[in-house]
């Protein structure tokens, strides 16, 4: 059974096969990916890679975890300066540090991102939809005009998925339809629109009184 590092030199061999698994996918994509090259790449022998992982797709899911970790660790210092921002120029400034993220190492994430989002990555989103979550909360703390919006959780619930869900699968096309910058525009402005129409319908009266809230 493959064991968990304890020790300093254990951890950095992990952590070299985990970033060798990288480097082999944006390289080789998953199915042209065997444990002798990820092993090759982390300068270690294959006998050592299965003292930590049982095959491959074992790499792939750790390289699943840390992706999401470090999409995770990338937002969570923006929080503050995205919540006081317009709704609008928040999505797309988040979306463009994304975008950057992406590109990092000769596209390494990106082409990494394409290959793992064809399986079940979904399943380790649940720390980016936290965030994105505080992100929503902390941005009604700092515009409480914005709690007049009906249906704050169900609408957050709807956009940060319906969201995460358009990013998967335009990354998950070689060939979308639209550009990553016209897709950001897109979810800017259709979240942007809704605040818009919600706050233009729960505007008090002009002689004082609450509007609809329910």
């Amino acid at each position: 059974m493959p064991r968990k590092p304890k020790q300093e030199r254990s951890k950095a061999t992990y952590d070299a096969i985990v970033e060798a698994g990288f480097i082999c996918v944006a390289e080789r994509g998953m199915a042209g990916t065997t444990t002798r090259h990820i092993a090759d790449i982390a300068g270690i022998g294959v006998g050592s890679l299965y003292e930590y992982f049982t095959n491959k797709e074992a790499v792939f899911e750790q390289m699943a975890r840390r992706f999401v970790a470090e999409v995770v660790t990338m937002l969570q210092p923006l929080v503050p300066e995205l919540a006081r921002m317009s709704i609008g120029d928040a999505i797309k400034a988040m979306l463009g540090h994304f975008e950057v993220f992406l590109n990092r190492n000769d596209q390494r994430y990106l082409r990494c991102a394409r290959e793992a989002l064809r399986v079940d990555i979904k399943d380790y989103m649940q720390p980016v939809t936290t965030v994105l979550t505080e992100i929503v909360m902390q941005h009604v703390m700092h515009h409480p005009e914005h709690m007049r919006l009906r249906r704050i959780p169900a609408m957050s619930y709807i956009f940060i998925n319906g969201g995460i869900f358009s990013v998967v699968q335009h990354l998950s096309d070689p060939t979308p339809p639209v550009t990553y910058e016209e897709l950001t525009e897109g979810l800017a402005d259709m979240v942007s629109h809704y605040v818009a129409r919600e706050m233009q319908r729960t505007r008090p009266p002009a002689g004082g009184g609450a509007g609809p809230c329910a």
